[in-house]
């Protein structure tokens, strides 16, 4: 296991961490900037971030800066109702398989989708089978414009809280059932993302990791589980702040065979979201050396 506490050389931020700061959005180019000054040597952007900054101009400005991707967020969102919903579910993923091949992300991370309409608390139906299938089907039509595109797709599996409206793939027992049934070979051309927050709780998790294995660990997330969670989607803990054994389940993933970053993706609008963007990317540093 390598030896994060002298260091942060494997450290990586994802920029929705660092994204609403003290009540307003902060700038893709000055999160970039601001970690290339902390000498964090990768960021995983979202779309919308580099969609306002520019994705040129934001693949110019990674590489002044020699700024590595970890991943990039996201794709997915493979459920639909009808012939034009699907169509525009399909554009949308081929261009976000052209943004992370124009930044030279290492994998375009999934999340895939459930219940049409409950995102907006509408649902189109009841059928998660349905939906079940809709993802199996997207992730198969999507991983043949990836072999193109030699970009790997991460399905990341989300907390069964979310089985309903973000994503109806839960465990990573379900991810890599997808993988097998996709890429039997196991080329490398799709894999999971390690979300810590969402996977910390499965009593399979160790036998899991250890199933997917180098070829099918694509990307490594951390933040904490904080008690109490008083929102499920915006109440991500700093590493340290909360239950999850952050350590132990690195050791699992890097046994497995897994060397890269780990991508620190924190979502917290009352605690981190509300203070100085410099003095996060601080913590997230130290944080990442003591308890990650």
């Amino acid at each position: 296991m390598r030896d994060f506490s002298t260091n942060h050389h494997w450290l990586s931020i994802n920029t929705a961490t660092v994204r609403r700061q003290l009540g307003r959005e902060w700038p893709l180019p000055q999160i970039l900037d601001a970690c290339a000054a902390r000498g964090i040597r990768a960021v995983s952007p979202w779309r919308d971030q580099v969609a306002a900054a520019g994705l040129e101009a934001t693949a110019r400005q990674l590489q002044a800066l020699g700024l590595q991707l970890s991943g990039y967020c996201r794709g997915g969102l493979f459920t639909y109702t009808d012939a034009s919903s699907q169509g525009a579910m399909r554009d949308d993923n081929l261009r976000a398989l052209d943004e992370a091949c124009t930044l030279g992300a290492p994998c375009l991370v999934l999340v895939v989708g459930s219940l049409p309409g409950a995102l907006a608390g509408r649902p189109a139906h009841r059928d998660i089978a349905l939906a079940r299938a809709q993802v199996a089907e997207g992730i198969a039509w999507l991983l043949d414009e990836a072999r193109k595109r030699r970009m790997p797709l991460a399905v990341e599996p989300l907390h069964p809280m979310y089985a309903a409206d973000r994503a109806c793939v839960n465990t990573m027992s379900q991810a890599l059932d997808l993988c097998d049934a996709l890429d039997p070979s196991r080329s490398g051309a799709i894999g999971i993302a390690v979300d810590a927050y969402h996977v910390w709780w499965d009593p399979q998790l160790r036998s899991q990791i250890e199933r997917a294995g180098r070829e099918r660990l694509l990307a490594f997330h951390v933040c904490d589980w904080l008690v109490p969670t008083t929102d499920l989607l915006e109440d991500r803990g700093m590493m340290g702040d909360g239950i999850i054994d952050l350590k132990r389940l690195r050791g699992w993933v890097e046994a497995a065979g897994y060397a890269g970053f780990s991508e620190v993706e924190i979502f917290s609008r009352d605690n981190w979201w509300q203070r100085a963007g410099g003095d996060v990317l601080d913590t997230c540093v130290e944080r990442h050396r003591r308890c990650v």
